[in-house]
């Protein structure tokens, strides 16, 4: 692991190529680029679309910029490790690489728990107010995510950009290369369809990504 964080470092700074413009080529072709034993450039170039939103997104669970740093990184890691198993149907190459992102800030959030929680006792406490809204809260969020993943592709994408990556929607019409009022209108039809899959699992339709 510690090989591939310092290459994953050098790559970030590396020279742009000049036999061919990454720039140019769309996120599958990168993610096809690097899936090959020369992808290292094209890691970078997609480093470089989507670093700052990836960042935004660990920040936004993690709330420490060194561990949003580290969940970043994994993620990118990740990404170079496995872009031969994306699959084109389950969505954007982007959506793809902030759900890596949001999975690994999770699983440092609940390293950082387990590491501050006091040694057990013996004595079986009941459960806690605090636990109690803790658990009711991971259960709101797997329902969201669950019905998320119920949304056409389009429309998941600029929701979870925006509330993830924490985009406005006129930097998300940037992203995304579409008119604003394009994603005005996939926000619009997205949040009316994940209210009311929320309602039908029994929740109120209160966003909590």
């Amino acid at each position: 692991m510690g090989g591939e964080r310092e290459r994953f470092t050098l790559i970030r700074g590396g020279k742009e190529p000049t036999a061919r413009t990454l720039a140019s080529l769309s996120d599958e072709a990168l993610l096809a680029i690097i899936a090959t034993p020369d992808g290292d450039r094209a890691l970078a170039e997609l480093y470089d679309r989507y670093g700052r939103v990836a960042y935004g997104l660990a920040y936004r669970v993690l709330r420490d910029s060194s561990l949003a740093e580290d969940a970043v990184q994994e993620a990118f890691l990740t990404v170079w490790r496995t872009a031969g198993t994306y699959v084109r149907e389950r969505g954007k190459p982007s959506t793809w690489l902030l759900t890596l992102v949001h999975r690994r800030a999770v699983d440092l959030v609940r390293r950082e728990q387990r590491r501050r929680q006091p040694a057990p006792v013996e004595e079986t406490a009941e459960p806690t107010p605090a636990a109690e809204e803790e658990a009711t809260l991971r259960d709101r969020r797997r329902a969201v995510q669950t019905a998320l993943q119920q949304l056409p592709p389009d429309q998941r994408e600029a929701i979870e950009l925006a509330y993830y990556g924490g985009l406005t929607q006129a930097e998300l019409a940037e992203q995304l290369s579409v008119p604003l009022g394009t994603v005005k209108s996939r926000m619009f039809a997205g949040l009316r369809k994940l209210g009311d899959l929320l309602r039908e699992a029994g929740l109120e339709p209160e966003l909590e990504l």
